[in-house]
């Protein structure tokens, strides 16, 4: 992240000053140092932010707050406790969700200013203490005791999406282009390079990567940053947000053999985290003809396609995780933040559900993803031209897990293995009207038709566990066709 400078600091409190009065973001202080009071400050303009459609709010100490005249203060963050505790780590602990607030101490005609940034609440009303607070006019009130302000707080948590929020402010055209790798959004879209930076500022603006500040400099947008930035450790709240690989010896986490951040935004390396995870994929080896033939033991569309759900299904507001893909001996494995946003066992025939709607139509446009519901189709196909099991997907609350197996023979597939194919095969013929026979299959299964009794088997266990079940009843055994049991 652009740390900001102390001009920027400066600049800032000028403009603050500037306000008539006291504003629902906005409080100046002199030398308070109520420490409870501060927190309930936070919870109180945090919320009153997302009313105001501010993306942060401010809490400046050395400013008379009739005059708005420079007056100084002896208040030190840095020097304050509660008890044993640090301030910041004594707030930090009693305000939820956990808010990225900051002290910065600056010098206004040589007398000490504090200015504390509190970001705008996001998710939910932000508390302190267990209360939340909102500002009324210019007083701090209990949001409980307004519940219209309450409402409407809720309400404005739907209209922004994260993918639109601020990553950070204040940037100038020039900080635009070193931050982001522009450049390749036109290699991605097969447009030519604008032959200046205002052209690309223009794109920049309508494909909403920036906004344009009311100072004449720029905000680049979460979207933004996370498509097509160069460095996402450049900006502080999404770092977490790069996509980790990781490769262990064996199939468990206790022995990491290698790990790789992909620290660039996702439409710029998404070639690259594909090619080098299945650098990694394990291969297996066979002997045809008197010679080693090796083959790569999962699909690359199916890596693709887990790569691409990550990016667009991922819930990003969730803090401190972030999209990871594990690969291990004979697994695979993506995980993401964020609950699967259909029943996983309608992921095939539901519509589509992009929990990053702007980010997904991008990545669309630049043919990195689809937006057809499809993704999961094309990692089954990926499977059936291997033989091995169709995809597992493991959700709750707060994630999504998909895992890719392989095994050497049918035999040493799990029961659960053999249902959970048959069930999501039958749903793939299914919506592409296709019928469903032993036959059809046991050519999912690689199974030959000697062994059609094994496949009758595997039906049999789809059907009691009510996976699926047969189309007409009356039908000779022989002539059976099966479908999904929501059909």
């Amino acid at each position: 992240m652009i740390r900001a400078s102390e001009d920027y600091y400066k600049s800032l409190v000028e403009r603050l000053r500037k306000l008539p009065t006291e504003m629902e973001w906005v409080e100046f202080k002199c030398n308070n140092e109520n420490v409870q009071m501060i927190g309930e400050y936070i919870s109180a303009l945090s919320n009153s932010a997302a009313l105001n459609g501010k993306e942060t709010a401010y809490v400046l100490w050395g400013i008379d707050d009739a005059t708005h005249e420079v007056i100084g203060t002896e208040f030190s963050p840095a020097k304050t406790k509660k008890g044993n505790q640090e301030l910041e780590n004594w707030l930090a602990g009693l305000t939820s969700p956990n808010l990225d607030f900051a002290f910065t101490e600056v010098m206004m005609e040589d007398k000490k200013v504090v200015v504390l940034e509190i970001p705008k609440a996001t998710i939910r009303p932000v508390s302190f203490g267990g209360t939340e607070y909102i500002r009324i006019g210019s007083y701090k009130k209990k949001l409980k005791e307004f519940p219209e302000k309450e409402r409407a707080l809720w309400r404005s948590f739907e209209n922004t999406a994260y993918e639109l929020r601020t990553a950070v402010s204040n940037v100038t055209e020039e900080d635009v282009t070193a931050l982001l790798d522009c450049a390749a959004y036109y290699t991605l879209l097969k447009l030519p390079l604008p032959t200046n930076r205002s052209g690309i500022i223009h794109n920049m603006l309508d494909e909403e990567f920036i906004r344009e500040m009311d100072n004449g400099n720029y905000e680049i947008t979460n979207m933004g940053a996370l498509l097509l930035a160069k460095n996402l450790n450049d900006f502080r709240n999404l770092k977490r947000k790069a996509i980790r690989v990781i490769q262990y010896k064996g199939n468990g986490r206790t022995h990491a053999l290698r790990e790789k951040v992909f620290t660039k935004g996702y439409a710029v390396e998404f070639d690259d985290i594909c090619d080098y995870i299945n650098t990694l994929v394990p291969q297996s080896e066979e002997i045809e003809s008197g010679s080693r033939i090796e083959h790569r033991m999962f699909p690359e569309k199916a890596i693709r396609e887990m790569v691409s759900n990550l990016i667009i299904h991922q819930q990003l507001d969730v803090r401190g995780a972030g999209p990871m893909m594990e690969i291990f001996d004979t697994k695979v494995e993506a995980s993401n933040p964020g609950g699967l946003l259909v029943d996983v066992n309608r992921i095939i025939d539901t519509a589509p559900h992009a929990r990053n709607e702007s980010m997904a139509s991008f990545l669309r446009m630049a043919r990195i993803c689809e937006e057809r519901g499809s993704g999961f189709d094309r990692m089954e196909e990926g499977m059936s031209d291997l033989k091995i099991p169709a995809p597992k997907v493991e959700t709750g609350d707060d994630f999504t897990r998909t895992k890719l197996y392989w095994y050497p023979n049918l035999k040493d597939w799990k029961k659960e293995d053999r249902m959970r194919t048959c069930y999501l095969a039958t749903c793939y013929y299914y919506v592409n009207e296709i019928d469903v026979s032993n036959s059809v299959l046991r050519g999912r299964f690689g199974i030959d038709e000697k062994n059609k009794a094994l496949m009758s088997r595997i039906i049999k266990e789809t059907l009691n566990a009510e996976l699926i079940k047969i189309a007409d009843p009356t039908a000779a055994v022989k002539l059976r066709k099966y479908i999904p049991y929501w059909a």
